[in-house]
């Protein structure tokens, strides 16, 4: 079987994949400050044709393969299936190394900078993952790597901070605003200004400005590409009826989402965070409570005051705080091609220990949340339902420990 990936290859005329000038529908684009416009444009002027090289696709295959341990599993979920009625398949994500699929983008995202030139590369995290597998491909490719993490991630994602440092990262705390996700990316974006010329930054979800989600989602694709053939093996068929996936920012979605977004047969399920509860004033369910708004470089649907100042998200989940979601995600939202799911924390946390107890896998806690669906979605018997299974919780066991009072 061939599982070379095709970077995310589309039709000129895709409804839901990004056009030329980075929008999906009306969100998305470049909406940059005057000083980061050098940066982006040399990004935007060379990533497709960077990413369409033999020389770069060898590199990024080969290290996908011998490296992150490509193709991963897609794995049929018996217990899971006999309790919910249907044919679940959990695409496992969790393998790959650094545990999360975070790694698929910053190999790729390493190779393009070396490409381009860079010496010096900057990101920002918020669950510790992103910066983890940035902090890897830093370490794996000799670069000089500094990540922005916000305090509050910093103290409840220890583990993934004491991995970065060992890596040979510098982790620097973004001590402004809610200190979370939104934060370290404002830190991220400042550092870049200052320094244009040697420095790339490696975005870890499908948001900001254009280049970005576009190329974010591709280097991600292949999450689909291999199921589409991972499901031909096992069911005589490429199509799942639903593919399910927890949003944050969404690149592990938009990956698992990607070559299936214009095939209506195709169910697309997003799953958000809604904290202590939609309404609690403590939520990060962008769907339910976002407008349209500017963050971080992009039209998108946010989370915002009636004068446009951001909303503070919450989500027991490090990973699913983010104020916004990426425009790909807006638009599967506004059109109604997605499916959009909002979980609390409660249901989160009891829906990741059921999948602990039913399949012997602990998931991260951002993929709990969309392990939590089948008390709200209803399902078919003969139902292919694939679960994009993004990341493993070992940098979680101290808030389920915490919870659970283990």
């Amino acid at each position: 079987m061939n599982v070379t990936p095709s970077l995310g290859k589309r039709s000129a005329n895709s409804l839901y994949h990004a056009n030329e000038k980075g929008y999906y529908g009306e969100f998305g684009g470049a909406f940059i400050p005057e000083m980061l416009y050098p940066n982006t444009e040399e990004l935007r002027q060379n990533y497709i044709r960077i990413m369409e090289e033999p020389s770069f696709k060898q590199e990024f295959d080969q290290l996908l393969k011998d490296y992150v341990g490509r193709p991963t599993p897609m794995y049929f979920a018996d217990r899971l299936s006999k309790k919910y009625g249907a044919k679940i398949y959990l695409k496992r994500e969790d393998l790959c190394h650094t545990g999360a699929h975070k790694v698929n983008n910053t190999i790729g995202q390493i190779l393009m900078a070396k490409k381009l030139g860079k010496k010096r590369i900057i990101a920002e995290t918020g669950a510790g993952q992103h910066g983890v597998a940035t902090a890897t491909v830093c370490a794996l490719m000799g670069i000089e790597c500094v990540i922005y993490m916000g305090e509050i991630d910093i103290a409840r994602q220890a583990p993934n901070v004491a991995r970065m440092k060992m890596l040979g990262a510098k982790v620097r705390p973004a001590l402004s605003g809610s200190r979370t996700l939104k934060d370290a990316t404002n830190e991220a974006i400042r550092d870049w200004i200052n320094n244009p010329v040697d420095t790339h930054y490696i975005i870890g979800s499908v948001v900001g400005p254009h280049p970005y989600p576009d190329m974010v989602a591709r280097f991600q694709s292949v999450i689909s590409e291999e199921i589409k053939w991972q499901l031909k093996e096992k069911e005589g068929r490429e199509n799942p009826d639903y593919v399910v996936a927890c949003v944050g920012g969404g690149s592990n979605a938009a990956g698992a989402y990607y070559h299936y977004l214009d095939d209506g047969d195709v169910g697309i399920i997003a799953v958000e965070a809604a904290g202590k509860g939609i309404d609690s004033g403590e939520s990060a369910a962008t769907s339910a409570l976002g407008e349209v708004g500017i963050i971080h470089g992009s039209k998108t649907l946010l989370m915002q005051t009636q004068d446009g100042q951001i909303t503070e998200p919450y989500s027991i989940s490090a990973g699913l705080d983010y104020p916004g979601v990426g425009p790909m995600h807006a638009h599967l939202f506004r059109s109604g091609r997605g499916e959009f799911i909002s979980i609390t924390d409660d249901e989160a946390m009891t829906a990741g220990l059921e999948v602990a107890q039913l399949e012997g896998i602990i998931p991260a806690i951002e993929t709990s949340h969309a392990f939590a669906i089948f008390d709200y979605r209803e399902f078919k018997q003969d139902d292919i339902v694939v679960i994009n299974l993004s990341g493993r919780g070992d940098k979680d066991l101290q808030t389920y420990i915490d919870y659970f009072k283990l």
